[in-house]
């Protein structure tokens, strides 16, 4: 038996006869397993609520009585944002970004009813999911399990003897570095078979899954050659232990927190209140289509009029009315995008800054890597507000060339009794419109946004290497 077998095996049997550390396995193991099952849980609840609200309103939406279209464009109608198959192993920023939306006319709403508002505090800190687990638990287990695996030869004085043994000081390395390679696959390994398990159902890609496997396997393996450096650099257990809980602590809990305030802090974003009032006033220097003597609608009218070629609105072969509709709501819907353009902006720089604190934080890293392979970041988040904005507008134009074609100029301004009754169109026009169908990004899309964050733990990992490799000739050199 090799002299890296014998240390590795010595090290295991040292950690199998402390209680505490073997208690803390069983706990570990157990509280991934208990994570694994309610995230699950808690996300098929979630998608199934989503998925019958969402049929419930497509219903309400067609059930409507024969009314006047534009009466259905100020009715709106709700939907309701699908969770990726991956959601239950991360689901990201779903629980603060909101997950459902109410689409009208004339008006660009934003996601509401995050679990975030309507939950306790504990939410904003971690759910407990899998990856919650392998980010931010399974670190302070190794910590506490290899944090004297070099420091305890010094302190005690073996070190020397191991060599003089004929154990070379990278015989002695590697072994520790096994023995607590094989604690972390142990304490990986549930997380990941809950992961293939929660995985396995339709609309599961094999590229992304391979990509979060692999940043969380590159995340443990960067802890188990940190604790070990640190253990060698360090000639007391106790300082390694107090080192180690300090760069967890900086690295898992401080930045990932104080990450987003600064990055708010230097990228303001423009509240929901100012944001109104700013497209309010713009929409009356663009135009008013209920003034008559707007100069935007003025020449619109001249120009339809000119299109048609006839003098008056009464005239035309078509509803002025819907025609006005039209035009207004693609003008303001050109503005909406404007704005949600400058939001989205500034988001992602708030992004840009936080993966550049990242950069000196492997967790938050990985954190982008796994949302984003898993579709639950904020990309994620923005794919189905674009999507939802885009099947507003198309619904809504419906409605308005719906106006247009199936509902007379005459009768739309006629103030008579039955005026009312002439201007309804059938109800079956409601049950012709297109439900609202969410596309997921493909394969190449999830593993291309989760390329950065992989390449900082990866690059962390490779320094650790290098490090570890220098400390162990400054070892074997003593």
């Amino acid at each position: 038996m090799s002299a890296i077998s014998l240390i590795a095996r010595d090290e295991l049997r040292l950690m199998r006869r402390n209680r505490v550390a073997v208690t803390a396995v069983v706990l570990l193991l157990l509280l991934t397993l208990v994570a694994v099952v309610t995230s699950w849980t808690h996300q098929r609840g979630i998608a199934d609520s989503r998925a019958r609200h969402q049929a419930e309103a497509n219903h309400a939406f067609e059930a409507q009585p024969d009314r006047h279209p534009h009466r259905v464009v100020h009715y709106g109608h709700f939907i309701f944002r699908p969770l990726g198959p991956l959601a239950a192993f991360d689901p990201g920023v779903d629980a603060f970004t909101g997950n459902t939306m109410f689409l009208e006319g004339h008006r660009q709403n934003t996601s509401n009813f995050g679990d975030v508002r309507q939950s306790s505090l504990l939410v904003r800190f971690g759910q407990l999911t899998p990856a919650f687990v392998l980010q931010a638990v399974a670190p302070l287990l190794l910590i506490f399990l290899g944090y004297g695996a070099v420091a305890r030869e010094a302190e005690r004085g073996t070190l020397r003897p191991l060599m003089l043994q004929g154990a070379s000081a990278r015989a002695i390395v590697l072994g520790k570095l096994a023995a607590l390679g094989l604690v972390a696959i142990l304490v990986g390994l549930p997380a990941m078979i809950g992961f293939v398990l929660i995985s396995g159902q339709p609309g599961a890609l094999v590229g992304p899954m391979a990509m979060i496997a692999l940043a969380y396997a590159a995340y443990l393996a960067l802890w188990v050659v940190a604790i070990t450096l640190v253990s060698m650099l360090v000639r007391r257990r106790r300082d390694a232990l107090l080192a180690l809980l300090a760069i967890w602590a900086v690295s898992v809990v401080l930045l990932p927190r104080v990450a987003p305030d600064v990055a708010s802090e230097a990228y303001p974003l423009a509240n929901r209140l100012q944001t109104d009032v700013a497209i309010a006033r713009d929409l009356r220097h663009m135009g008013d289509s209920h003034n008559p003597d707007d100069p935007h609608f003025a020449r619109f009218k001249t120009d339809v009029l000119k299109r048609y070629g006839v003098t008056r609105v009464e005239d035309l072969p078509v509803n002025y009315k819907g025609l006005l509709a039209l035009e207004g709501e693609a003008m303001t819907s050109k503005l909406f995008d404007r704005y949600a353009g400058q939001s989205f902006a500034t988001q992602v720089a708030q992004n840009t800054l936080v993966t550049g604190v990242g950069l000196l934080s492997p967790t938050i890293a990985l954190r982008q890597a796994s949302m984003a392979a898993a579709g639950t970041d904020f990309a994620g988040h923005r794919r189905f507000l674009e999507q939802a904005e885009a099947y507003r507008y198309a619904l809504v134009q419906r409605l308005n060339q719906l106006q247009a074609d199936a509902v007379s100029y005459a009768d739309d301004t006629a103030k008579d009794a039955g005026a009312d009754r002439r201007k309804r169109i059938g109800a079956n026009n409601w049950r012709r419109m297109p439900e609202f169908t969410f596309v997921q990004p493909d394969a190449a899309t999830l593993v291309q946004a989760s390329l950065p964050g992989l390449a900082i733990i990866l690059g962390w990992l490779a320094i650790g290497i290098a490090a570890l490799a220098l400390a162990t000739r400054r070892l074997g050199a003593k």
